[in-house]
């Protein structure tokens, strides 16, 4: 096993295209990374670089002890796990797996051996003897994983794995990913545009924007303090309510000492909201009348949609069936130590 570091990593395309603008983190060993961004913000370009298969423009990139810019990617000592499987069609699910071990002249019996434990713990056993056309699309990823891990490299490089499954299955091969590396223990660098799947994957999470990092840190913290706008609508479904606030607002806060003179953006998210009477807020909190537009009841919550008399949009997040109906007015009330306060270019918590 190994820590990857990433020092002022950058990528430029012919025609002067940044696709990664100066990247700088570290993944220590044994370490679950899920780096989460929209479409086109560079998470992907980062991994092939890591893995070697995307050459870098400027910066230093480590595996362990040893400076890979270099090196080619089959001496890099990792394994990479596809979206798309990229399993030979013709062999046996044993004989993908074993092929990597083949072309390193392995000995025969130390390959059984490898394979044979990986499919065990993949629960892959009576599979081996298939072709990937027998499979099922979990079961096809189940033996990509089964070809990462009998190599045992020092790092676990995942492009989006879970990308072509359908919605149960994503679920339950999330969980089984999760319970793999921690059972193997091996530093992990995982890229995915779904935000739900970050969460609950990562130990540590990268959150990108346009070829930057936006904020590092473990999932829950980054959830409950994201550092910029763009962090705390990206991370959370729904997404974060946000309200741009001058010095003065008195229909919206009580304790104006809250927002800078110069204006701010106030943040609250759906399920700190709390449907309430009358127009008073808590000392410091807000209080926001609005016109209930539509509801969404999803079983054990629901979700009301409302537009404020001076024209913002807000969700509120409910807990139960009990909602205001479409068309009714009412008041969203959250507290002061549920309010995040971001300068007015959405760019720094305050």
């Amino acid at each position: 096993m190994a820590e990857v570091t990433l020092k002022d990593v950058r990528k430029v395309y012919p025609g002067g295209v940044e696709a990664v603008k100066g990247v700088s983190f570290d993944v220590p060993d044994g370490h679950f990374c899920v780096m989460v961004g929209p479409s086109g913000c560079g998470k992907s370009t980062l991994l092939r670089m890591i893995a070697g298969v995307e050459t870098i423009t400027s910066g230093e990139i480590r595996i362990g002890e040893r400076i890979v810019n270099e090196i080619e990617p089959s001496e890099r000592d990792i394994a990479m796990v596809f979206q798309n499987y990229a399993l030979y069609p013709h062999m046996r699910v044993y004989d993908n797996m074993a092929y990597g071990l083949r072309n390193r002249k392995t000995p025969k019996d130390e390959i059984d051996r490898r394979v044979r434990e990986a499919a065990r713990i993949l629960e892959i056993d009576a599979l081996l003897d298939r072709k990937p056309r027998q499979l099922s699309g979990g079961q096809r990823q189940r033996v990509a994983m089964g070809r990462a891990i009998v190599r045992r490299p020092k790092v676990f490089l995942f492009d989006e794995p879970l990308s072509n499954l359908d919605a149960k299955l994503r679920i339950t091969t999330r969980v089984e990913i999760k319970k793999l590396q921690k059972a193997l223990g091996t530093t992990s660098v995982y890229v995915t545009h779904d935000q739900l799947e970050a969460m609950t994957l990562a130990d540590m999470l990268v959150v990108m924007n346009a070829g930057r990092v936006e904020q590092i840190g473990a999932p829950l913290a980054v959830y409950e303090r994201p550092a910029t706008t763009f962090v705390a609508t990206f991370i959370g479904a729904p997404a974060m309510n946000l309200l741009k606030m001058g010095g003065a607002e008195p229909a919206l806060l009580l304790d104006n000492a809250s927002v800078p003179a110069e204006g701010a953006i106030i943040g609250i998210r759906p399920e700190d909201f709390a449907i309430g009477a009358g127009d008073t807020a808590p000392a410091g909190g807000v209080a926001l009348p609005l016109t209930v537009g539509a509801v969404e009841k999803v079983g054990p919550e629901s979700f009301v949609y409302g537009t404020l008399d001076r024209g913002d949009n807000v969700i509120v997040r409910l807990p139960g069936q009990h909602a205001p109906a479409p068309g009714e007015r009412a008041v969203a009330i959250a507290a002061r130590e549920k309010l995040h306060i971001f300068s007015v270019d959405g760019q720094q918590r305050l």
